[in-house]
């Protein structure tokens, strides 16, 4: 890590912080961890504790991480463990905002082979490609803003779909919805076709398995700024419904990134876990499909009665923050 970070960074103007305490506001940060081969980094679980405890606190901030490793485990874990504390501590991350590197390096495999790279040379690429990203970014901001939502709930029961009525209400009229409900087995789940035949469907703006995801969340995620998940913890998981849509939406990523879309979730548990899901979405969507976060991405909440969401203790308050979040981030 340290050879590839002198490398990449080499000529850009930056600090090397240690240790941090309190604020840290309107930065371009770049989280470098080494967690070794058994995935423990004493300092980085100090850093994690204070921002879990809000005694760190990032607004305004826009980041990015590399996680090295020593083994094949524990990156990704540690990546998105991270990302979600830091977020909800007030930093937004850029589409795709992780380079992991393993122990191998094998996860540089494809990389490599299509840059005609060695292992080492594609991992000092991709930290490059990052430190550009984090540079660069710039939240797109429009006067009435596309959003679509993807739920799998009953809107007579559901807490989650509860909820987010309750933040549309506080948005108002300054943004467009486009809400697709994902149903009693709607979704066909990717069954992994190979490569050229996903890219040759995802170029017509298509997958071979149709469906609701072709015919509607395909021409809507297309158009939209941000997409909303809905997401009701179920076994600390996401939904069958809402796991495939994720799975699908490959072949439209073949032909369109996401870097330009922001991601929002409302995740409701019934007893613990929130943050499981949300680290999901953190993978799934971010990571590996290039959405961006904005800060605070995420609103969760524990209820488990149906009705029961609307009536939390301090409710009100979190809901407001939420929507003025988005209204934030998105609107000019």
């Amino acid at each position: 890590m340290d050879a590839v970070l002198r490398a990449v960074l080499s000529g850009v103007p930056h600090e090397r912080v240690e240790s941090v305490e309190g604020p840290v506001e309107r930065r371009r940060i770049l989280f470098a961890i080494s967690v070794g081969g058994d995935g423990v980094n004493l300092g980085y679980a100090a850093l994690l504790r204070r921002l879990r405890r809000g005694d760190v606190t990032l607004e305004g901030c826009v980041g990015g991480l590399i996680v090295d490793g020593g083994s094949e485990l524990y990156t990704k874990s540690a990546a998105t463990e991270l990302v979600l504390a830091a977020n909800r501590a007030g930093c937004a991350f850029v589409g795709r905002p992780l380079v992991e590197a393993t122990g191998s390096l094998s996860n540089f495999n494809v990389l490599a082979r299509l840059g005609n790279l060695d292992l080492l040379d594609a991992y000092r690429e991709s930290a490059g490609q990052l430190i550009g990203r984090i540079l660069a970014f710039s939240p797109p901001r429009r006067t009435h803003p596309e959003l679509l939502t993807l739920h799998a709930s009953s809107h007579r029961t559901s807490n989650t779909l509860a909820l987010w009525e309750s933040v549309k209400e506080r948005l108002g009229e300054e943004m467009g919805w486009r809400e697709v409900g994902l149903r009693n087995g709607s979704v066909v789940d990717c069954s992994g076709c190979p490569y050229t035949m996903c890219l040759h469907f995802g170029e017509r703006g298509g997958c071979f398995y149709g469906g609701v995801m072709v015919e509607e969340v395909y021409p809507a995620l297309r158009r939209a700024d941000a997409l909303v998940m809905l997401c009701p913890n179920y076994n600390d998981a996401l939904s069958a419904n809402l796991t495939a849509s994720i799975n699908r939406m490959t072949a439209l990523y073949r032909t369109v990134q996401f870097y330009d879309k922001a991601l929002y979730a409302i995740v409701v548990s019934g007893y613990s876990g929130g943050d499981i899901v949300a680290r999901q979405l953190i993978s799934a969507l971010c990571m590996n499909k290039s959405f961006y976060l904005p800060p605070r991405f995420a609103l969760l909440e524990t209820a488990n009665d149906a009705g029961t969401a609307l009536n939390l203790p301090g409710i009100g308050g979190r809901l407001d923050g939420f929507a003025r979040g988005m209204a934030a981030q998105l609107l000019p």
